[in-house]
């Protein structure tokens, strides 16, 4: 994707492309051995100061062959020229950081269909949703399970990906359930 502006290089604004396959990276280095097998990479990294994280997020998106979000971080996305950011729950407001980013791509991490539907009302491109299995990564979080996820699928018309103990043979599950596709972070390791 190069670091020039997404949102203005082609007079479009960028897009996810479905199915997706999301890969969650700790720093460039990971991000350019998924993006081998992903659709689009975040950028996440929450215990890396933001000089750090600046200089992974810019390295990533200059080498990257699929888009760049970065996580939380309005900032460093436009920094860097991210293809835009995915904001946690209880983060910043999708309106606040659409008013930074513009036509830059905005998800929304989200453990409810509340607030998933919260999300596209303010304008999110996308949810997160999950988690739907137990997950390694936030090991004491209840799976909400398939069920939800449809739900939430059926109920936005925003795309929405599955998150939280994804592998290989649970991805058609993410499909059926009506996901967009998920996102990942030891599917991609």
């Amino acid at each position: 994707m190069g670091a020039e502006d997404p949102a203005t290089a082609s007079g479009r604004a960028p897009f996810l492309i479905t199915p997706v396959a999301m890969a969650v990276v700790a720093n460039a280095r990971e991000g350019l051995h998924a993006a081998e097998r992903a659709t689009i990479l975040q950028l996440r990294s929450p215990g890396t100061s933001a000089r750090e994280l600046e200089a992974n997020a810019s390295e990533l998106v200059a080498a990257s062959p699929v888009p760049v979000v970065i996580s939380s971080r309005c900032d460093i996305a436009l920094a860097a020229g991210a293809a835009g950011v995915n904001l946690p729950e209880r983060d910043i407001a999708v309106t606040d950081a659409r008013s930074l980013l513009g036509q830059r791509l905005i998800g929304r991490s989200v453990h409810s269909i509340q607030t998933a539907l919260q999300a596209e009302k303010d304008g999110a491109d996308f949810v997160i949703f999950g988690p739907v299995w137990k997950s390694h990564s936030h090991a004491d979080a209840v799976p909400a399970g398939v069920e939800a996820l449809a739900e939430v699928a059926r109920a936005l018309r925003i795309p929405v990906l599955a998150i939280g103990g994804v592998t290989v043979e649970r991805i058609v599950e993410c499909h059926e359930a009506g996901a967009a596709g998920y996102a990942a972070i030891r599917l991609f390791q």
